[in-house]
């Protein structure tokens, strides 16, 4: 009897948490949360030699962030690095890393903690997408793209989320995709992928919420096709409700959720909707909008 009291007494808690965590979420979506100063952080950002990478540095550096910039294109690094310096960052370090080399993720890291100091905001943004269909995409691409998309954001965090913990002071940011969110044609192991960083972010943001590690802030973000290289090509069947997104806009909504703390942060709007519907097992019209998103690439982009 006992017992049954104790759990009910847990269910009503969690019931009247997550309705609190509801309100909060619909208050902030009318009233958004002041945007918190990043001035003098040390933000990592992985994959910043291009595309989405490139163009957060420029955000934070606008902001007056102190920036590392982390990708296995040397010569892309550099510009980036060029560019956060005019558009007015104080401190930039790049460094060539590949992030899918588990021991270079390490040794680099170690550097940075050496060389900068410990990071407060880690970005995982590095990425590569095969856009061959499941039975024709080779091993190694298969292999390579968790190495890149997923299992470098167990080495970024194993390196710098001790100094997180330790400082009570941290940020997570998990780039995932709405690929991440429901299964693509022709994007299985990108979608794979997507799915693991997904739930390693929100994974290791339940085990530091029940740690009491409140100083450490998770944002995981989930956007449609951007139009960068990686996505080049890339057309929608729903225009209207799944636009293929412009970099720069993206680039500045994201940076936007992360300086406000959001947990979630999926775009377009239209994402939010058909989670909702997914977890009704309503989707199935949705989900065919979002696999019906095309390639029109070559045979070996």
């Amino acid at each position: 009897m006992s017992f049954n009291l104790q759990s009910s007494k847990k269910l009503f808690i969690f019931l009247g948490k997550s309705l609190l965590t509801l309100l909060e979420a619909m208050i902030f979506a009318l009233l958004p949360k002041q945007q918190k100063n990043v001035a003098g952080e040390i933000v990592l950002i992985t994959g910043a030699g291009s595309g989405l990478g490139r163009l957060l540095a420029l955000q934070f550096a606008r902001r007056g962030s102190v920036l590392v910039l982390w990708d296995v294109n040397k010569e892309g690094n550099e510009e980036t690095c060029k560019m956060a310096q005019e558009a007015g960052a104080t401190r930039v370090h790049a460094c060539t890393c590949d992030c899918s080399q588990k021991e270079e993720v390490y040794r680099v890291a170690d550097q940075v903690k050496k060389e900068v100091g410990d990071v407060s905001i880690l970005i995982n943004n590095a990425g590569i997408v095969t856009g061959k269909n499941f039975l024709d995409c080779p091993d190694e691409l298969m292999e390579k793209s968790f190495d890149v998309n997923f299992k470098a954001h167990l080495w970024t965090y194993k390196a710098f989320l001790p100094a997180m913990i330790a400082n009570d002071h941290g940020h997570l940011v998990c780039i995932s995709s709405s690929a991440g969110l429901v299964g693509v044609n022709g994007l299985a192991d990108y979608c794979a992928s997507k799915f693991a960083a997904f739930g390693l972010a929100e994974s290791v943001f339940v085990e530091t919420f029940v740690q009491n590690q409140k100083g450490i802030k998770t944002t995981i973000v989930c956007p449609f096709f951007i139009k960068t290289g990686m996505f080049e090509g890339c057309t929608t069947a729903c225009p209207s409700l799944l636009p293929i997104l412009e970099p720069e806009y993206a680039a500045e909504k994201i940076v936007e959720a992360i300086l406000q703390e959001k947990m979630y942060f999926y775009m377009p709007k239209f994402l939010y909707f058909m989670m909702f519907l997914k977890r009704l097992h309503l989707a199935q019209e949705g989900s065919e909008c979002l696999t019906e998103a095309v390639w029109d690439r070559a045979k070996d982009p």
